[in-house]
């Protein structure tokens, strides 16, 4: 197991030297130079106050929804469960943006951004919540919840973008999802509020081991099932408002990482929890980096600065690709 994460930990580390070294705003040889103590003021600048902090928030932000993908899909024993798809994302991306329409928050006060997606995390959970019986349903029913759900908090979003059409340019980001124009104070934001829900999520990892094995054997356990399973929700709901509010909606981390983690690390959520943050961390950054490249190649292609690829379009593709062929691989997996 040491190994898996000593592997996993090299990966991060080689995409967290591609993602430093990406970028128009200077070439890898400026960059590596400004990294051995050189460069001029201004490169400086763009790596250590554009750069790193770019960085780390595509870092946090892929392990809170690394984290909040499996804790999701053990608390509800569905492995479709996943913030895009249970009402968490959609309605954290409706609070930021009615929030945003209102004049009540924006980037320039990410707390307040904060406040909102987890407000709006919340109504989305709870209302998918009360449509699955409070836990009672089956898993192919919450399933068919949370799509219904998060289609009516997106059509919802649609129309507060109707009613101020002027604000499209400062939400299309939430929409979307990106790691373009992330500053210290983003992330000095999220860590706090990461790390705290992440040690929440780890000390939640026995409730819910029992609740992945069923409600009736966790109850026979001695565990109160609708409380354990509330607080997951919330921890769940609280990760993911926190990489909402930093980056956006980015598609299919959350819902694809937890499947990753469990194979790699196994069953025990007590390392499988740190590998979905590891490995959610990686994805997001490894992606930020390919997308940084790839409006690179864009710029020179077409001769235009302005063309980038937004990170949450390149994992939303990808993500779909991979969550086709998992579907087609194990077409009747129970969880």
């Amino acid at each position: 197991m040491a190994r898996r994460f000593g592997v996993l930990a090299g990966l991060i580390l080689a995409a967290v030297c591609a993602s430093l070294m990406s970028g128009r705003a200077m070439s890898p040889s400026v960059a590596w130079d400004v990294l051995s103590g050189g460069g001029g003021a201004m490169d400086r600048h763009v790596l250590f106050n554009l750069r790193v902090p770019r960085l780390l928030v595509a870092l946090g932000a892929g392990g809170c929804l690394g984290v909040a993908g499996l804790v999701l899909q053990s608390a509800l024993r569905n492995p479709l469960a996943g913030p895009e798809v249970t009402g968490v994302t959609p309605g954290a991306v409706l609070g930021a943006v009615t929030a945003t329409g209102l004049g009540l928050a924006g980037w320039q006060s990410p707390l307040a951004v904060v406040v909102a997606a987890l407000a709006g995390g919340l109504a989305g959970a709870g209302l998918l919540w009360l449509l699955a019986g409070r836990g009672r349903a089956d898993p192919a029913q919450t399933a068919v919840y949370g799509v219904l759900v998060s289609a009516v908090l997106g059509g919802l979003t649609a129309m507060v973008l109707l009613v101020a059409p002027g604000e499209l340019g400062s939400v299309v980001q939430w929409l979307v999802g990106t790691t373009e124009g992330r500053v210290w104070e983003h992330w000095h934001l999220l860590w706090p509020w990461a790390l705290a829900w992440a040690v929440v999520a780890w000390l939640c990892a026995g409730p819910l081991t029992l609740l992945r094995c069923g409600d009736e054997l966790a109850a026979a356990a001695g565990l109160s099932v609708v409380r354990a399973r509330s607080l997951a929700l919330l921890c769940a709901v609280a990760l993911t408002a926190g990489a909402v509010a930093s980056v956006g909606a980015l598609g299919f981390v959350g819902l694809l990482v937890p499947h990753v983690a469990v194979a790699v690390f196994g069953a025990d959520l007590r390392c499988a929890l740190p590998g979905a943050a590891l490995l959610g961390a990686l994805v997001v950054c490894g992606a930020d980096a390919t997308a940084q490249a790839l409006s690179r190649l864009l710029a020179l292609a077409l001769d235009s600065d302005r063309l980038t690829v937004p990170v949450g379009a390149l994992t939303a593709c990808v993500g779909a690709v991979l969550l086709l062929i998992v579907v087609r691989r194990t077409p009747a997996q129970d969880f």
